[in-house]
């Protein structure tokens, strides 16, 4: 192994260099290091804190989906499937990014813009995990749609979004399909078929999308600069596109937030949760119209990451409570 691919922290030791006396034992030392770095960088290429929303996401489509008694077995197959997809998509998004990571801050010590993974390695890996997460759920499962949802959101995320960073800003919009995906794999993997209702879970998670990912954009600008992606931030300096956008996909979200409980999915509970969490986001969207600040952009962000767990947990417990609750009414 070269030095130039050594992980950080671990010299490269040639066995002649080792001290007078060293035995075997002081080289087998060496390994636990050389292995947890190994490690760290395969999990930093598969993004463990992202995949887990996907995840909750593909959970909560497969919950509201599922009529009468939960398939535990059905579940673990997809979530194991669809991580496994996951891994694959974020590792071939990293080769990919690879020359741009470089140029940003934010993503220069990624395993291989430093280095620290080689790019025949890093391609292997992804499609080795894309390809077998695929396959995983076309036959763990008895529903085959699934598989086919989640090979769509494979291939449009790597070999659409993930190029068109560097050719047009409208690359949030096609990247807000393959991240609206995971909850309507779930709900096919439950019931093997694409309802309305999996439409408005499908219509929830992609207009959330646009002001989450702009509002990383604009803190990020200057280095999505640098590293030539066209982002609406880096066109629009002073903000204002970049604003209107925001407050517009907030305005739309509030009554596609509805459309579970329009559906027969939820009841009061979320219909008034859904509508506090709508307000709070797109007032953050409209404070950051005022300011354009990166203060503001971060608060946008921590609204977003606040809106979509909470928005989800709600259609959830709602979609249990409300019926036992009606069921129980004198």
């Amino acid at each position: 192994m070269s030095s130039s691919v050594m992980p950080k922290g671990v010299e490269h030791v040639e066995a002649s260099a080792l001290p007078l006396g060293a035995t075997a034992g002081t080289t087998v030392a060496l390994a636990p290091p050389l292995v947890q770095a190994r490690v760290t960088d395969y999990l930093e290429l598969i993004r463990p804190r992202v995949s887990l929303l996907v995840l909750f996401t593909v959970a909560a489509g497969f919950f509201l989906a599922t009529r009468g008694t939960l398939d535990v077995a059905q579940l673990i197959h997809t979530l194991v499937g669809t991580a496994l997809v996951a891994a694959g998509a974020s590792s071939l998004n990293q080769l990919l990014e690879r020359h741009s990571d470089a140029l940003m801050q934010r993503t220069e010590n990624r395993p291989l813009p430093s280095g620290r993974l080689q790019p025949i390695e890093v391609l292997i890996l992804g499609t080795v995990l894309g390809t077998s997460g695929l396959v995983y759920l076309a036959v763990a499962l008895r529903q085959p749609l699934a598989a086919v949802v989640a090979g769509i959101t494979f291939a449009s995320y790597v070999f659409l979004y993930t190029p068109l960073k560097r050719k047009t800003c409208l690359n949030t919009l096609v990247g807000a399909v393959p991240g609206a995906l995971p909850p309507v794999i779930g709900w096919t993997a439950a019931r093997g078929t694409f309802d309305p209702q999996a439409a408005a879970l499908f219509l929830i998670v992609f207009l959330w999308q646009v002001p989450h990912f702009l509002a990383i954009a604009w803190i990020y600008r200057d280095q999505y600069a640098r590293a030539g992606l066209c982002m609406l931030p880096v066109m629009d300096r002073h903000g204002v596109r970049t604003s209107r956008q925001m407050v517009r996909y907030c305005l739309v979200l509030l009554p596609a937030s509805l459309g579970p409980a329009v559906l027969g999915m939820a009841g009061p509970i979320y219909v008034a949760a859904a509508l506090l969490l709508g307000i709070g986001f797109l007032a953050s969207t409209l404070e950051f119209a005022r300011s354009s600040s990166i203060l503001q952009a971060r608060w946008v962000l921590k609204a977003s990451l606040v809106y979509l767990p909470v928005l989800l947990l709600l259609l959830l417990l709602d979609g249990v409570v409300t019926p036992v609750a009606l069921a129980l009414w004198p």
